[in-house]
């Protein structure tokens, strides 16, 4: 168990033609690297190293090393990279951007803090929205404006620009968001300002709110604008040093960048629009578990990813995650809806909490357990790393229940003090609740896994769904430590754990297709429309569109996907339906008014025929072929299978029988297609280790997944 996990298997993916191909995420505790290489029978080669806050090129480049040098590939013979990180994520929390001015239309100063013009907690005085990525003395008002049909009632004032772009130098400003009002769809002025400010501020980054998100809503708008603005510096830096580094290194192939909507994006473009890369970790896992379900014919999976930092839960239906056009970040408020910082990016829709295995737990002032959502990462790391780290963890508590074992966490690499985790639980814990034993450490766990539960429900809820009708697809360094438990809370009959789940965002990446998304509002009324600019706003978002995939396409076929968003005249809200090919026709809009209906009933109940209908916002897609995923065996041809013989056993905390009882460890790497096991027991691998509780089964499928099972419990519209 000290080199790093190999999985030899047949090579499906359509899309991984190329020879060798590296995958690297970089979270906030642990960077996963996962390398695939063989033209017919696919090799993975996958590790984890710490993550290197200071230069996280560094973490990665050491990982890359490792798994290159396990396999024996020079640099130069690696055909693709591709890069996820949750660094543009964690600058905007722990703001760590660079210093940022707006300039915006005469009125317009103070959007960022008005927001929505209400609260989001209506009725709790000390609720506060986090204060804006830019404060009021680098927020600048201009004369301009352009109505929303393009009349131009007022000149841009470029002295006064001009004037204020000396302001702006003599106050160390790193980067300039403008916004206008209506330059989502008349640019003139702003692309004018930007010319002026480049003139005359050297070295400065500038980004244009009708380039970065042209859509109408000012707020949302600038607010993307700005996040955009406060994070390029730093990602922009970030990835061409990435890019120099690994070139000096021998590195010749393409790099290509996740995007939080579940596509891949060049480096260049990357570098350009950072804010779309927040959710960019995420995403992979979420891909991952949406081909899993295709390939098990699963209806309805849940994801649950969890590392060292957050936990991520998705539902995925029919084979496909849950997408969204908003996303908030750095949530100030108890992870409250409208306490962050909106963005309007395409992101996977999924619920995120502080709930990883660096999650640190404390009393409160209620004297009660509380985890998270703060994380020790991976300087200091919890107390068991030996870091430095003296507040305990989840993976403190994971270690004293048995869960861990000390001497093989990540591959053997990393030796885990067990004592310095006892001390920091009974100090913490132990000492102000009364608690002895291992109690503490099971009061952290079921607090975490109760937080985790409740996220999923209400997750669940708000979008009318139950999780007993799903599948549960864990994956993560800490998913199937906590997985079996988890399914338990959430009455989930059956747990799904693929292979290199302790990597599972990373192996994602590689399966992702090389996508690019536009949109721009333009408002038409169906009852009206003007066929002629509404084709020509589509062909051009779909030659843009086009343009910016095919550098990395790499001569694969590309498919095309327009989408558009409507309501109801006077509503505050859209939908969006899907739009055919081609041109679109006067017989096309009486389908779009009954696909729009149609969405409007299945989410309201009811239709109002009386009121007109109009489109706000157009989406364009291209992207490459998604792979034909091969459908597996069904998981009852392993019925008749023989157990296997365990290698060893270990004491493990066990909820149901409230003491440590014995566990069969099983090692998963000598496991195959077929082998089943009953629980207590443990199967372990470099990177996690899943537990399996008294009354669940488990058994490994044809693509040497492990299938856990609430004693042959299932549901409807779930295979047996």
């Amino acid at each position: 168990m000290k080199n790093p996990q190999k999985i030899v298997g047949k090579n499906d993916n359509p899309a991984s033609k190329v020879g060798t191909r590296l995958a690297v995420d970089i979270g906030g505790t642990f960077t996963d690297v996962v390398l695939e290489f063989g033209p017919s029978e696919m090799q993975r080669i996958t590790t984890k190293v710490l993550t290197t806050h200071d230069a996280p090129e560094t973490g990665a480049l050491a990982g890359i090393d490792r798994v290159l040098a396990e396999a024996g590939i020079a640099t130069g013979d690696v055909d693709l990279l591709i890069h996820g990180t949750t660094l543009a994520t964690n600058a905007l929390i722990e703001r760590k951007g660079a210093k940022t001015a707006l300039i915006t239309s005469s009125g317009f100063r103070d959007i960022l803090e008005m927001g929505f013009e209400k609260r989001f907690a209506q009725y709790n005085l000390e609720a506060r929205r986090p204060p804006p990525l830019v404060p009021r003395q680098l927020r600048f008002e201009v004369d301009e404006r352009i109505s929303a049909s393009g009349q131009i009632i007022c000149q841009l004032d470029e002295d006064a620009l001009r004037r204020i772009a000396g302001e702006i130098a003599n106050s160390d400003v790193k980067a300039v968001a403008i916004g206008f009002l209506h330059a989502y769809s008349h640019p003139q002025h702003e692309q004018r300002a930007a010319e002026i400010l480049a003139a005359e501020l050297s070295g400065v980054t500038i980004c244009l709110s009708s380039e970065i998100c042209p859509e109408i809503r000012e707020y949302e708008r600038f607010s993307t604008t700005v996040a955009n603005a406060y994070i390029r510096p730093l990602m922009s830096g970030y990835l061409h040093r990435l890019a120099d580094r690994l070139t000096s290194d021998g590195f010749e192939c393409p790099v290509f960048l996740m995007l939080s909507g579940g596509g891949l994006t060049t480096l260049n473009q990357a570098a350009r629009i950072p804010i779309r890369l927040v959710e960019s970790g995420p995403a992979g896992g979420a891909i991952l578990a949406a081909n899993i379900a295709t390939s098990r014919k699963l209806e309805r999976a849940l994801a649950f990813d969890m590392g060292g930092t957050t936990a991520k839960i998705c539902l995925i239906d029919d084979g496909s995650p849950e997408r969204s056009r908003q996303f908030e970040i750095a949530r100030s408020f108890r992870d409250m809806k409208g306490s962050g910082l909106p963005v309007r990016i395409p992101v996977v829709q999924m619920v995120e909490i502080g709930a990883g295995g660096g999650s640190i737990a404390r009393i409160d002032e209620m004297r009660q357990i509380k985890v998270g959502p703060d994380s020790a990462g991976s300087t200091p790391g919890p107390s068991c790393y030996g870091l430095g780290g003296k507040l305990p963890t989840v993976t403190d508590a994971n270690l004293m229940l048995g869960k861990i074992d000390p001497d093989h966490f990540a591959g053997g690499r990393i030796a885990l003090d067990k004592s310095a985790a006892d001390t920091a639980i009974a100090h913490h814990i132990g000492d102000e609740t009364g608690l002895d034993g291992v109690w503490p450490a099971v009061g952290i766990t079921e607090i975490i896994e109760e937080n985790m539960a409740n996220a999923a429900r209400v997750h669940a809820i708000e979008r009318g769904k139950q999780t007993g009708e799903y599948v549960m697809i864990a994956f993560g360094g800490g998913a199937p430590l906590h997985a079996a438990r988890l399914a338990e809370k959430l009455n989930i009959p059956t747990v799904i754990v693929p292979p290199g789940a302790g990597v599972g965002s990373a192996i994602g990446f590689l399966q992702a297709p090389v996508s690019y998304e536009i949109v721009r509002s333009w408002r038409m009324m169906l009852e009206t429309p003007d066929l002629k600019e509404m084709n020509a706003l589509l062909d051009a978002m779909s030659a843009a569109a086009h343009e910016t995939t095919q550098s990395g396409a790499g001569g694969r076929h590309l498919t095309l996907r327009r989408q558009a968003e409507l309501r109801y005249c006077g509503q505050g809200h859209e939908l969006a339906i899907a739009l055919p090919n081609g041109q679109i026709t006067a017989a096309h809009l009486a389908e779009m008014r009954r696909d729009f209906e149609s969405r409007y009933r299945s989410v309201y109940g009811l239709t109002m025929d009386e009121l007109g209908v109009e489109v706000i916002s157009w989406s364009v897609t291209v992207s490459t072929d998604a792979p034909t995923l091969p459908v597996l065996p069904a998981l009852n041809a392993f019925e008749d299978s023989t157990g296997v013989t365990p290698a060893g056993s270990r004491d493990v905390f066990d909820p149901a029988a409230a003491a440590l009882i014995p566990h069969d460890v099983f090692e998963r790497t000598h496991l195959k297609a077929g082998d089943r096991m009953s629980g207590p027991a443990l199967i372990i691998e470099t990177e996690t280790t899943t537990v399996v509780p008294k009354g669940f089964d488990a058994c490994v499928d044809a693509d040497l997944a492990l299938r856990l099972t609430r004693n042959g419990l299932t549901r409807a519209g779930i295979p047996a």
